[in-house]
């Protein structure tokens, strides 16, 4: 999906698809990563954010990943992001994110960081001890829990909760 588009803008367009009962995985291609523009597409569903200057087999590679169910984010835009989450309205964002996360049973808050770390199923489940079904059932219950769409909404959360900054683990 792309931002910029005829008659209706990609990020409109990417909400409006992941509103589907049987809605497809998004990833937004594109040469703007503005952090407005990047944190729209991530809370409207997208499962990843990809600039346009990335070498066309990374591409392919990112929709690969997306569409086995993992998020994707060029490197640029991972550090926007967190520059993003250390900035302005943190406090307010932050509060509402540590409440959200208050409903999360202590495992399912361990798997949440693991994910906001950038952890595969298979990578949690080895950390934490867990099977990957296991771990799969976690992430299945705060994507419930929490009413969020996918895994970078997770990862997301957990930043502005703070919970990064609570773990020892690298």
């Amino acid at each position: 999906m792309d931002i910029r588009m005829p008659a209706v803008d990609g990020l409109t367009a990417t909400e409006s698809l992941r509103r589907r009962e049987d809605a497809p995985q998004v990833v937004v291609l594109t040469t703007f990563h503005a952090d407005e523009q990047v944190l729209r597409a991530l809370r409207a569903g997208a499962a990843g954010f990809v600039l346009k200057d990335t070498p066309p087999a990374e591409i392919v590679a990112a929709v690969r990943r997306v569409a086995a169910g993992e998020p994707v984010l060029s490197p640029a835009v991972t550090r926007q992001l967190m520059a993003h989450a250390a900035g302005a309205g943190g406090d307010t964002r932050r509060r509402h994110a540590r409440e959200r996360v208050a409903r999360l049973g202590d495992r399912e808050r361990e798997v949440a960081v693991a994910v906001g770390r950038g952890l595969a199923n298979a990578d949690i489940a080895a950390e934490l001890y867990l099977s990957v079904a296991t771990v799969k059932a976690h992430v299945s219950r705060i994507l419930a829990k929490l009413d969020l769409d996918n895994r970078v909404q997770i990862a997301l959360l957990a930043h502005d909760a703070g919970l990064m900054e609570e773990t020892d683990t690298p």
